[in-house]
Protein backbone atom coordinates (compact mmCIF):
# COMPACT_ATOMS: atom_id res chain seq x y z
CA UNK A 1 0.00 0.00 0.00
CA UNK A 2 1.20 3.34 -0.83
CA UNK A 3 1.25 6.04 1.65
CA UNK A 4 -0.72 9.57 0.49
CA UNK A 5 1.45 12.34 -0.08
CA UNK A 6 0.86 15.13 2.19
CA UNK A 7 -0.32 18.29 -0.19
CA UNK A 8 2.18 21.08 0.35
CA UNK A 9 1.22 23.85 2.35
CA UNK A 10 1.97 27.74 2.54
CA UNK A 11 5.13 28.96 3.72
CA UNK A 12 4.77 30.37 7.52
CA UNK A 13 3.38 33.94 7.57
CA UNK A 14 5.35 34.58 10.88
CA UNK A 15 6.53 38.14 9.78
CA UNK A 16 3.68 39.29 11.84
CA UNK A 17 2.67 38.57 15.49
CA UNK A 18 -0.37 37.32 17.13
CA UNK A 19 -1.80 38.16 20.35
CA UNK A 20 -4.62 35.93 21.50
CA UNK A 21 -6.73 35.38 18.79
CA UNK A 22 -5.57 38.48 16.68
CA UNK A 23 -3.37 39.52 13.96
CA UNK A 24 -0.86 42.39 15.19
CA UNK A 25 0.03 44.49 12.46
CA UNK A 26 1.93 47.98 13.20
CA UNK A 27 1.66 47.13 16.84
CA UNK A 28 -2.15 47.51 16.46
CA UNK A 29 -5.01 44.33 16.89
CA UNK A 30 -6.76 43.65 13.68
CA UNK A 31 -10.16 45.00 14.67
CA UNK A 32 -8.47 48.02 16.13
CA UNK A 33 -6.89 48.64 13.05
CA UNK A 34 -10.40 48.30 10.87
CA UNK A 35 -12.07 50.35 13.25
CA UNK A 36 -9.03 53.48 13.17
CA UNK A 37 -9.08 52.84 9.35
CA UNK A 38 -12.72 53.33 9.65
CA UNK A 39 -14.12 50.36 7.58
CA UNK A 40 -13.01 47.58 5.45
CA UNK A 41 -11.78 46.59 3.03
CA UNK A 42 -8.37 48.01 3.10
CA UNK A 43 -4.23 47.21 2.47
CA UNK A 44 -1.88 48.01 5.47
CA UNK A 45 1.37 48.08 5.19
CA UNK A 46 3.52 47.25 8.25
CA UNK A 47 6.73 50.07 8.06
CA UNK A 48 8.82 48.38 10.69
CA UNK A 49 8.81 45.45 8.23
CA UNK A 50 10.09 47.31 6.12
CA UNK A 51 12.76 48.72 7.77
CA UNK A 52 13.99 45.40 8.34
CA UNK A 53 14.02 43.97 5.43
CA UNK A 54 16.47 46.42 3.91
CA UNK A 55 18.45 45.80 7.17
CA UNK A 56 18.65 42.03 6.37
CA UNK A 57 19.40 42.51 2.66
CA UNK A 58 22.20 45.30 4.19
CA UNK A 59 23.73 42.63 5.59
CA UNK A 60 24.02 39.94 2.78
CA UNK A 61 24.81 41.90 -0.15
CA UNK A 62 28.68 44.01 -0.12
CA UNK A 63 28.75 47.03 0.64
CA UNK A 64 29.59 48.38 -2.50
CA UNK A 65 26.25 47.30 -3.40
CA UNK A 66 23.37 50.20 -3.80
CA UNK A 67 19.99 49.66 -3.37
CA UNK A 68 17.16 50.49 -4.94
CA UNK A 69 13.20 50.22 -4.47
CA UNK A 70 11.15 49.80 -8.21
CA UNK A 71 8.44 51.71 -6.55
CA UNK A 72 5.93 50.24 -9.27
CA UNK A 73 5.87 47.44 -6.55
CA UNK A 74 3.63 49.79 -4.83
CA UNK A 75 3.61 53.60 -4.93
CA UNK A 76 1.10 54.74 -2.31
CA UNK A 77 3.17 58.10 -1.49
CA UNK A 78 4.05 57.45 2.38
CA UNK A 79 5.58 54.11 1.63
CA UNK A 80 7.74 55.35 -0.84
CA UNK A 81 8.74 58.38 1.00
CA UNK A 82 9.54 55.50 4.20
CA UNK A 83 11.53 53.41 1.05
CA UNK A 84 13.14 56.52 -0.01
CA UNK A 85 14.71 57.09 3.53
CA UNK A 86 16.24 53.37 3.47
CA UNK A 87 17.34 52.44 -0.26
CA UNK A 88 20.33 53.81 -1.98
CA UNK A 89 17.67 54.89 -5.11
CA UNK A 90 14.20 54.44 -6.71
CA UNK A 91 13.34 52.96 -9.96
CA UNK A 92 9.64 54.34 -11.68
CA UNK A 93 8.34 53.39 -14.70
CA UNK A 94 6.02 56.87 -15.89
CA UNK A 95 6.43 60.26 -15.44
CA UNK A 96 3.24 60.12 -12.63
CA UNK A 97 6.06 57.36 -10.66
CA UNK A 98 8.43 59.93 -11.18
CA UNK A 99 6.91 62.66 -9.52
CA UNK A 100 5.67 60.46 -6.72
CA UNK A 101 9.36 59.39 -5.96
CA UNK A 102 10.32 63.66 -6.52
CA UNK A 103 7.52 64.60 -3.79
CA UNK A 104 8.58 61.61 -1.60
CA UNK A 105 12.64 63.22 -1.45
CA UNK A 106 14.20 60.89 -3.61
CA UNK A 107 17.80 62.30 -5.04
CA UNK A 108 16.96 62.87 -8.22
CA UNK A 109 20.61 61.53 -9.02
CA UNK A 110 19.56 58.03 -7.63
CA UNK A 111 16.31 57.78 -9.80
CA UNK A 112 15.89 55.92 -12.72
CA UNK A 113 13.56 55.89 -15.23
CA UNK A 114 12.62 52.11 -17.29
CA UNK A 115 9.87 51.81 -19.98
CA UNK A 116 9.26 50.58 -22.91
CA UNK A 117 6.65 53.09 -24.19
CA UNK A 118 8.01 56.67 -22.81
CA UNK A 119 5.97 59.47 -23.99
CA UNK A 120 8.21 62.79 -25.16
CA UNK A 121 6.39 64.79 -22.11
CA UNK A 122 7.77 62.25 -19.78
CA UNK A 123 11.29 62.48 -21.41
CA UNK A 124 11.23 66.28 -21.22
CA UNK A 125 10.42 65.76 -17.49
CA UNK A 126 13.08 63.31 -16.92
CA UNK A 127 16.07 65.45 -18.83
CA UNK A 128 14.85 68.16 -16.64
CA UNK A 129 14.67 66.16 -13.51
CA UNK A 130 18.76 64.99 -14.01
CA UNK A 131 17.18 61.78 -13.73
CA UNK A 132 18.81 58.64 -15.35
CA UNK A 133 16.98 57.15 -17.96
CA UNK A 134 17.15 53.76 -19.41
CA UNK A 135 16.54 54.04 -22.80
CA UNK A 136 14.70 51.36 -24.89
CA UNK A 137 14.83 52.30 -28.06
CA UNK A 138 16.37 54.13 -30.93
CA UNK A 139 13.85 56.30 -30.72
CA UNK A 140 14.27 57.67 -27.33
CA UNK A 141 17.96 58.39 -28.44
CA UNK A 142 16.54 60.57 -31.01
CA UNK A 143 14.03 62.51 -29.16
CA UNK A 144 16.55 62.93 -25.82
CA UNK A 145 19.12 64.66 -28.64
CA UNK A 146 16.37 67.27 -29.14
CA UNK A 147 14.88 67.29 -25.63
CA UNK A 148 19.06 67.64 -24.27
CA UNK A 149 19.56 70.59 -27.00
CA UNK A 150 16.15 72.51 -26.15
CA UNK A 151 17.03 72.56 -22.48
CA UNK A 152 20.72 72.49 -22.61
CA UNK A 153 20.76 69.15 -20.65
CA UNK A 154 22.67 66.20 -21.71
CA UNK A 155 20.65 63.48 -20.76
CA UNK A 156 21.89 61.05 -18.33
CA UNK A 157 21.24 57.83 -20.26
CA UNK A 158 21.90 54.11 -19.52
CA UNK A 159 21.02 51.34 -22.37
CA UNK A 160 18.30 48.82 -21.18
CA UNK A 161 19.69 45.18 -22.95
CA UNK A 162 17.50 42.75 -23.55
CA UNK A 163 19.61 39.84 -23.12
CA UNK A 164 20.04 36.55 -25.45
CA UNK A 165 19.83 34.31 -22.15
CA UNK A 166 16.39 34.24 -19.76
CA UNK A 167 16.03 33.90 -16.01
CA UNK A 168 15.92 30.41 -15.46
CA UNK A 169 12.56 29.68 -13.15
CA UNK A 170 11.26 33.25 -12.94
CA UNK A 171 7.79 33.99 -12.88
CA UNK A 172 7.77 36.44 -15.40
CA UNK A 173 10.51 37.00 -18.14
CA UNK A 174 11.44 40.21 -18.40
CA UNK A 175 14.50 39.64 -21.03
CA UNK A 176 15.99 37.13 -23.23
CA UNK A 177 14.03 36.24 -26.69
CA UNK A 178 12.11 38.86 -28.32
CA UNK A 179 10.75 41.21 -26.20
CA UNK A 180 9.29 44.82 -26.10
CA UNK A 181 12.00 45.62 -23.30
CA UNK A 182 15.33 46.90 -24.04
CA UNK A 183 17.56 47.00 -26.84
CA UNK A 184 18.33 43.40 -28.38
CA UNK A 185 21.92 43.02 -27.37
CA UNK A 186 23.08 42.77 -30.63
CA UNK A 187 21.39 45.74 -31.96
CA UNK A 188 23.47 47.73 -28.26
CA UNK A 189 26.48 48.16 -30.11
CA UNK A 190 24.78 50.37 -32.67
CA UNK A 191 22.67 52.48 -29.96
CA UNK A 192 26.08 53.11 -28.05
CA UNK A 193 27.48 54.29 -31.09
CA UNK A 194 24.45 56.72 -31.99
CA UNK A 195 24.55 57.79 -28.04
CA UNK A 196 28.00 58.86 -28.70
CA UNK A 197 26.91 60.77 -31.73
CA UNK A 198 24.11 62.67 -30.32
CA UNK A 199 26.18 63.65 -27.19
CA UNK A 200 24.04 62.27 -24.11
CA UNK A 201 25.72 61.64 -20.92
CA UNK A 202 26.21 58.12 -21.28
CA UNK A 203 26.40 56.26 -18.27
CA UNK A 204 26.18 52.45 -18.30
CA UNK A 205 23.57 49.31 -18.61
CA UNK A 206 20.56 48.09 -17.28
CA UNK A 207 19.93 44.52 -17.16
CA UNK A 208 16.80 42.60 -15.76
CA UNK A 209 15.78 39.22 -17.13
CA UNK A 210 12.90 38.33 -15.09
CA UNK A 211 11.00 38.84 -11.80
CA UNK A 212 9.59 36.60 -8.96
CA UNK A 213 12.52 34.08 -8.59
CA UNK A 214 12.80 31.70 -5.48
CA UNK A 215 16.11 29.74 -6.94
CA UNK A 216 19.12 31.43 -5.93
CA UNK A 217 21.17 29.17 -8.49
CA UNK A 218 18.89 31.09 -11.20
CA UNK A 219 19.35 34.36 -9.90
CA UNK A 220 23.35 34.12 -9.66
CA UNK A 221 23.53 32.68 -12.97
CA UNK A 222 21.44 35.50 -14.45
CA UNK A 223 23.97 38.10 -12.75
CA UNK A 224 27.55 36.26 -14.30
CA UNK A 225 26.14 36.20 -17.89
CA UNK A 226 24.61 39.73 -17.09
CA UNK A 227 28.12 40.96 -16.11
CA UNK A 228 29.42 39.14 -18.93
CA UNK A 229 27.11 40.65 -20.85
CA UNK A 230 27.98 44.55 -20.26
CA UNK A 231 31.69 43.72 -19.68
CA UNK A 232 31.46 42.92 -23.52
CA UNK A 233 29.21 45.50 -24.61
CA UNK A 234 31.51 48.05 -22.87
CA UNK A 235 34.19 47.97 -25.07
CA UNK A 236 32.11 49.85 -27.69
CA UNK A 237 30.84 52.44 -25.05
CA UNK A 238 31.08 56.25 -25.66
CA UNK A 239 32.41 56.55 -21.95
CA UNK A 240 33.27 54.43 -19.11
CA UNK A 241 30.58 52.43 -17.26
CA UNK A 242 30.08 53.98 -14.73
CA UNK A 243 26.50 52.60 -13.62
CA UNK A 244 25.85 48.42 -13.49
CA UNK A 245 22.04 47.39 -12.70
CA UNK A 246 21.63 43.64 -12.68
CA UNK A 247 17.83 43.81 -11.99
CA UNK A 248 16.40 41.81 -9.22
CA UNK A 249 14.35 39.15 -9.93
CA UNK A 250 14.11 37.78 -5.99
CA UNK A 251 10.96 36.33 -5.04
CA UNK A 252 8.42 35.51 -2.21
CA UNK A 253 6.29 32.78 -1.36
CA UNK A 254 3.20 32.85 -2.16
CA UNK A 255 1.62 29.72 -2.90
CA UNK A 256 2.06 25.67 -1.36
CA UNK A 257 4.98 24.42 -1.35
CA UNK A 258 7.15 27.31 -2.50
CA UNK A 259 10.08 28.21 0.35
CA UNK A 260 11.82 31.18 0.91
CA UNK A 261 14.85 32.45 -1.18
CA UNK A 262 18.14 32.01 0.45
CA UNK A 263 20.50 35.21 -0.18
CA UNK A 264 23.70 34.02 0.88
CA UNK A 265 24.88 32.30 -2.55
CA UNK A 266 23.66 35.70 -4.05
CA UNK A 267 25.36 37.90 -2.09
CA UNK A 268 28.48 35.70 -2.50
CA UNK A 269 28.46 36.00 -6.28
CA UNK A 270 27.98 39.76 -6.09
CA UNK A 271 31.06 40.12 -4.23
CA UNK A 272 32.93 37.90 -6.30
CA UNK A 273 31.75 39.75 -9.58
CA UNK A 274 32.79 43.17 -7.60
CA UNK A 275 36.12 42.15 -7.28
CA UNK A 276 36.43 41.19 -10.98
CA UNK A 277 34.88 44.55 -11.53
CA UNK A 278 37.74 46.39 -9.88
CA UNK A 279 40.10 45.82 -12.92
CA UNK A 280 37.77 44.79 -15.62
CA UNK A 281 34.68 47.91 -15.25
CA UNK A 282 36.76 50.05 -12.42
CA UNK A 283 34.19 52.58 -12.26
CA UNK A 284 31.22 50.94 -12.17
CA UNK A 285 29.22 51.34 -9.48
CA UNK A 286 26.73 47.96 -9.14
CA UNK A 287 22.37 47.85 -8.16
CA UNK A 288 19.95 45.49 -7.52
CA UNK A 289 16.43 46.61 -8.42
CA UNK A 290 13.93 45.24 -6.12
CA UNK A 291 10.12 46.19 -5.54
CA UNK A 292 8.39 42.99 -4.36
CA UNK A 293 10.73 41.23 -1.95
CA UNK A 294 11.23 44.61 -0.62
CA UNK A 295 7.35 45.47 -0.25
CA UNK A 296 5.63 42.37 -0.75
CA UNK A 297 5.72 40.32 2.76
CA UNK A 298 4.87 43.68 4.76
CA UNK A 299 1.47 43.84 3.33
CA UNK A 300 -1.51 41.97 4.18
CA UNK A 301 -5.32 42.68 2.28
CA UNK A 302 -8.71 42.78 4.68
CA UNK A 303 -11.86 42.20 4.06
CA UNK A 304 -14.83 41.78 6.09
CA UNK A 305 -16.71 38.33 5.60
CA UNK A 306 -21.01 40.19 4.63
CA UNK A 307 -22.33 36.72 3.58
CA UNK A 308 -21.99 32.89 4.57
CA UNK A 309 -23.37 30.59 1.85
CA UNK A 310 -23.69 26.61 1.57
CA UNK A 311 -24.46 25.67 -2.24
CA UNK A 312 -24.82 22.13 -2.73
CA UNK A 313 -22.47 20.96 0.11
CA UNK A 314 -19.90 24.06 -0.78
CA UNK A 315 -19.10 26.76 2.01
CA UNK A 316 -19.06 30.12 0.20
CA UNK A 317 -17.73 33.32 2.63
CA UNK A 318 -18.81 36.57 0.68
CA UNK A 319 -16.67 39.53 1.48
CA UNK A 320 -16.64 43.50 0.92
CA UNK A 321 -14.04 43.29 -1.60
CA UNK A 322 -12.37 41.46 -4.41
CA UNK A 323 -10.92 41.24 -7.47
CA UNK A 324 -11.41 45.04 -7.80
CA UNK A 325 -8.66 45.51 -5.08
CA UNK A 326 -6.39 42.20 -5.27
CA UNK A 327 -6.33 41.14 -8.55
CA UNK A 328 -3.47 39.12 -7.90
CA UNK A 329 -5.06 36.96 -5.20
CA UNK A 330 -7.75 36.43 -7.68
CA UNK A 331 -5.61 34.34 -10.12
CA UNK A 332 -5.78 37.13 -12.62
CA UNK A 333 -2.53 38.72 -12.76
CA UNK A 334 -0.28 36.03 -14.26
CA UNK A 335 -0.86 32.82 -12.97
CA UNK A 336 -1.42 29.94 -15.38
CA UNK A 337 -2.82 27.34 -12.96
CA UNK A 338 -4.95 29.63 -10.00
CA UNK A 339 -3.01 28.80 -6.69
CA UNK A 340 -4.78 30.17 -3.16
CA UNK A 341 -2.29 33.21 -1.68
CA UNK A 342 -1.59 32.58 2.44
CA UNK A 343 -5.25 33.47 3.72
CA UNK A 344 -5.96 33.24 7.50
CA UNK A 345 -9.18 34.61 9.80
CA UNK A 346 -7.42 37.72 11.57
CA UNK A 347 -9.73 37.47 14.17
CA UNK A 348 -9.63 33.81 14.23
CA UNK A 349 -5.84 33.13 14.40
CA UNK A 350 -5.84 30.43 16.79
CA UNK A 351 -9.51 28.85 16.34
CA UNK A 352 -9.56 25.27 16.64
CA UNK A 353 -12.89 24.59 14.70
CA UNK A 354 -11.73 24.36 10.80
CA UNK A 355 -13.58 24.19 7.82
CA UNK A 356 -12.58 23.75 3.84
CA UNK A 357 -14.38 27.42 2.24
CA UNK A 358 -14.34 29.48 -0.20
CA UNK A 359 -13.89 32.84 -0.13
CA UNK A 360 -15.57 34.94 -3.25
CA UNK A 361 -15.91 39.09 -3.52
CA UNK A 362 -19.17 41.15 -3.94
CA UNK A 363 -18.67 41.45 -7.87
CA UNK A 364 -20.85 39.84 -10.59
CA UNK A 365 -18.65 37.68 -12.04
CA UNK A 366 -17.75 33.81 -11.17
CA UNK A 367 -13.48 35.01 -11.91
CA UNK A 368 -14.26 36.88 -8.43
CA UNK A 369 -12.60 34.30 -5.86
CA UNK A 370 -10.31 34.97 -3.34
CA UNK A 371 -9.60 31.47 -1.90
CA UNK A 372 -10.65 28.55 -3.36
CA UNK A 373 -11.71 25.45 -1.16
CA UNK A 374 -9.28 26.82 1.19
CA UNK A 375 -8.90 25.34 5.10
CA UNK A 376 -9.49 28.32 7.29
CA UNK A 377 -10.90 29.24 10.66
CA UNK A 378 -14.73 28.27 10.72
CA UNK A 379 -15.93 32.22 10.15
CA UNK A 380 -19.36 33.94 10.21
CA UNK A 381 -20.04 37.29 9.25
CA UNK A 382 -18.36 40.44 10.74
CA UNK A 383 -15.07 37.82 11.11
CA UNK A 384 -12.14 39.67 9.18
CA UNK A 385 -10.16 37.64 6.01
CA UNK A 386 -6.26 38.45 5.81
CA UNK A 387 -4.68 37.93 2.97
CA UNK A 388 -0.98 38.16 2.90
CA UNK A 389 2.26 38.65 0.74
CA UNK A 390 -0.05 41.79 -0.38
CA UNK A 391 2.43 44.55 -0.18
CA UNK A 392 3.27 44.63 -3.93
CA UNK A 393 1.29 44.61 -7.16
CA UNK A 394 -2.23 44.86 -5.00
CA UNK A 395 -4.11 48.59 -5.17
CA UNK A 396 -2.47 49.94 -7.83
CA UNK A 397 -2.54 46.52 -10.41
CA UNK A 398 -5.97 46.16 -9.56
CA UNK A 399 -9.24 47.02 -11.94
CA UNK A 400 -10.89 49.54 -9.23
CA UNK A 401 -13.49 51.01 -11.36
CA UNK A 402 -14.95 47.74 -12.42
CA UNK A 403 -18.47 47.38 -11.42
CA UNK A 404 -18.65 50.56 -9.78
CA UNK A 405 -17.58 49.65 -5.40
CA UNK A 406 -15.73 51.70 -3.68
CA UNK A 407 -12.17 51.93 -3.94
CA UNK A 408 -9.36 50.18 -1.48
CA UNK A 409 -8.32 52.51 1.39
CA UNK A 410 -4.32 52.17 2.03
CA UNK A 411 -2.18 52.77 5.14
CA UNK A 412 0.99 52.38 6.50
CA UNK A 413 1.04 51.38 9.94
Amino acid sequence: MVAEKTPPTHAPMNQFSVNGNELIIGGMPLTHLAARVGGTPFYAYDRSLLSQRVAELRKILPALVKLHYAMKANPLPALVAHMAGLVDGIDVASGGELKVALHAGADPHEISFAGPGKREAELRQAVAAGILLNVESFREIGLLAGISKELGLPARVAVRVNPDFELKSSGMKMGGGPKQFGIDAEQVPDALAAIGRQGLAFEGFHLFAGSQNLKAEAIVEAQCKSYELALRLSKDAPAPVRFLNLGGGFGIPYFPGEQRLDLAPIGANLAALIERAKTELPEAQFVIELGRYLVGEAGIYVTRILDRKVSRGQTFLVVDGGLNHHLAASGNFGQVIRKNYPVMIGNKMHAVEKEIASVVGPLCTPLDLLVDRMELARAEPGDLVVIFQSGAYGASASPQGFLGHPAVVEVLV
